[in-house]
């Protein structure tokens, strides 16, 4: 029997194939860093941008991208986000040098841009709308197994192979997955909304400057010229990125959304928790190795406590918050976080063994499932149904960029103390940048309190142009 071009099977297996592609890579790298510090001669500042480079660029053209997609066709725009990743992986793969390696991410992250907000979009009209939230659902768990699986397949790969095939693996699955979706899509339209490439410009340039400020601060100093003007050129360029967003008719970022102090709330609480998560992520993978002594596919798996918890335990909080409310689950989730990372920075040594982690990481592993279930579902909560698409775009776009951030004041605080010397060097960097990020779970878990709790509170309309 010849399949129909738009049977929704395919729609759920190639949305599938490449958001659970394209997330894994944001972690995919963690374990592999030692291995591209040995290889590559790379410094803690330079190994974070491999990371940041990715994150950062992402974020920035998420909206941008689903904008792109309404108006070229999202079949179309989906297919070339899977081959500009698909090239620029295998860019990653032939880096001569860091430097290039970074520039190559940062390609990669607009290509994971493009797949992203797409995949769910091609995915949601594929399907009748009485069977979208258990296809979602299923969408949504590949997503959280590509987190909870990145440490583990980079430290597979990394090991088995080496760590330039954590970056071919995907060519032939993006360039496959691209002949498909053309070959086997449906091709849709949304509304043409206006792009709004100024504000792309603005919170990257901003971005970038802050991230920059922190990532040298300790080495050019922080009364330096070029620390204390990359800082404020940052700063002024994320105001600026504010003042335009007031006043553009179809903002990237609705600042209108921030009217309702619950979506505010979540929404603050979304980045601190991805800057705690992504941070501590970066952090422990090279303790591990480079003081415990452990290989990157062992790391991968010992980090499993930490990080595949949510599988099983998010499911299982997301039905709690119907009954109890976001609010208790997100505050005491951050909390657990809090106190595991914490407890890991008190005990951390040369000489710690892994039966004395496996606890703290538990008791993080539980709590940041019981946040990832719970803060979404605030958010949405907060706002009209009708704008619930932009809540959407804009909850995602600040949790990638607190990743961002998380790994840039992490990186800070090691530096100030630490080096990749030796393992008493890395240790004593470790420790005061580990609690760090603990007070940024415990900071976003403040943030939880202002939250909406079970009912929709304070749902504030997006007051939309005319042309939209």
């Amino acid at each position: 029997m010849v399949l129909q071009r738009s049977r929704p099977e395919w729609a759920l297996a190639l949305t599938s194939v490449a958001f659970f592609m394209v997330v894994l890579d944001s972690l995919v790298v963690i374990t592999a860093l030692p291995a591209i510090h040995r290889e590559l001669r790379a410094g803690l500042s330079t190994l974070e941008w491999t990371v940041n480079a990715y994150n950062l660029t992402a974020a920035a053209g998420i909206v941008t991208a689903a904008a792109l997609g309404d108006r070229l066709g999202r079949r179309r725009v989906f297919a070339a986000g899977l081959l500009l990743f698909a090239a620029a992986s295998a860019a990653c793969a032939l880096a001569p040098s860091v430097g290039f390696l970074v520039a190559a991410r940062a390609v990669q992250g607009v290509g994971a841009a493009l797949v992203i907000p797409l995949s769910l979009t091609i995915l949601t009209t594929a399907f009748p709308a009485e069977r979208r939230g258990a296809i979602v659902g299923i969408w949504g768990g590949l997503g959280g197994l590509a987190v909870a699986g990145g440490p583990l397949v980079g430290g597979a790969v990394t090991q088995g192979l080496d760590w330039h095939w954590i970056f071919w693996i995907n060519v032939p699955i993006g360039l496959a997955a691209a002949a498909l979706a053309v070959w086997r899509l449906p091709e849709s339209r949304g509304p043409a909304t206006r792009l709004d490439l100024p504000a792309v410009a603005l919170v990257t340039g901003g971005a970038v400057g802050v991230v920059w400020g922190l990532v040298r601060g300790n080495d050019a100093g922080w009364t330096s010229f070029e620390t204390v003007a990359t800082l404020g050129l940052g700063i002024l360029l994320l105001a600026a990125f504010v003042a335009w967003e007031l006043r553009a008719p179809e903002p990237m970022l609705p600042m209108q959304l921030f009217r309702s102090r619950p979506f505010a709330a979540a929404s603050a609480t979304a980045f601190l928790m991805s800057a705690s998560i992504f941070s501590a992520a970066f952090l422990a993978s090279q303790y591990f190795q480079l003081v415990l002594g452990y290989s990157p596919f062992g790391t991968g798996l010992r980090f499993l406590p930490w990080t595949a918890t949510p599988v099983v335990v998010a499911p299982l909080a997301g039905m709690l918050s119907d009954r109890v409310g976001r609010r208790p689950l997100m505050v005491l989730g951050l909390l657990l976080q809090a106190g595991g990372l914490a407890w890991i920075a008190l005990i951390a040594t040369a000489g710690t063994g892994y039966g004395q982690l496996v606890l703290p990481l538990v008791v993080a592993g539980v709590g940041i499932s019981m946040a990832l279930a719970a803060t979404p579902a605030a958010a949405m909560s907060a706002v009209a149904p009708r704008d619930m698409g932009r809540a959407s775009g804009a909850t995602n776009t600040l949790q990638r960029f607190g990743g961002v951030f998380g790994i840039a004041v992490a990186s800070a605080v090691f530096a100030a103390s630490g080096h990749l010397g030796t393992a008493a060097g890395f240790t004593a960097g470790f420790r005061p940048a580990l609690a760090v990020v603990a007070g940024l779970s415990a900071l976003g878990a403040a943030c939880a309190l202002a939250a909406a709790g079970r009912r929709r509170l304070e749902a504030v309309p997006v007051v939309h142009s005319a042309a939209a």
